[in-house]
């Protein structure tokens, strides 16, 4: 549910864009409701849980100023620039969680489910570091290489598969590296129970 709550400005922008045949008047019509469903969602979330998440800030921000450029100058070049911009700002934000802080971003996000390795941990944050400054250069190349409407079916399509294939590779590499207590506690459960229906066999 989360999940779709934060995608639903994306999925607006990609609705209203098809909307239009020519895509130039469709960009910007559609750089407007994103703008707009950015907000609404902003504030949604502050009537629910009487806060805000750091995330919808960032992308507020960055969609209000280089959305209210595409809108004024009537150029796209803007609002090409704002998924880059917040890939790359996610990736100095985990980096510098590296140095600065107890632990990396991806501990403070995932430690109270999975137990690793801090070194384990770090190579975590990193990978996450590389991916978005990669996605942030994907976004560039398509955006200046191809049409517009290329770039907006990457920009929700295509952002959004690379992502949870990188989540999908990170889950194969955390189950490598998962600690084997749990597993060994359940043997050692399973065998205690074993000798246990021996024991009263022999008994009886």
């Amino acid at each position: 549910m989360k999940f779709l709550f934060d995608f639903f400005p994306i999925a607006l922008f990609f609705i209203t864009f098809k909307f239009y045949d020519d895509p130039q008047q469709g960009v910007l019509a559609a750089t407007a409701v994103a703008i707009v469903a950015t907000m609404l969602q902003v504030l949604v979330f502050w009537l629910k849980n009487k806060r805000v998440e750091k995330m919808h800030i960032i992308t507020l921000v960055l969609i209000t100023v280089l959305g209210g450029a595409t809108l004024l100058l009537k150029d796209p070049f803007f609002i090409k620039w704002k998924p880059t911009a917040v890939n790359w700002m996610f990736a100095l934000a985990f980096l510098g969680s590296q140095f600065i802080g107890s632990k990396p971003f991806v501990k403070r996000m995932m430690a109270h489910a999975v137990e690793l390795p801090e070194h384990v941990w770090m190579k975590l944050n990193m990978a996450w570091v590389v991916f978005f400054t990669a996605m942030g250069f994907a976004n560039l190349y398509v955006a200046f290489s191809f049409s517009l409407s290329i770039w907006v079916d990457f920009k929700t399509y295509g952002m959004l598969g690379l992502t949870l294939l990188f989540v999908i590779l990170q889950a194969i590499y955390l189950a490598k590296h998962m600690p084997e207590d749990a597993n060994t506690n359940e043997n050692d459960e399973n065998c205690t129970e074993l000798e246990t229906a021996d024991l009263k066999e022999e008994v009886k």
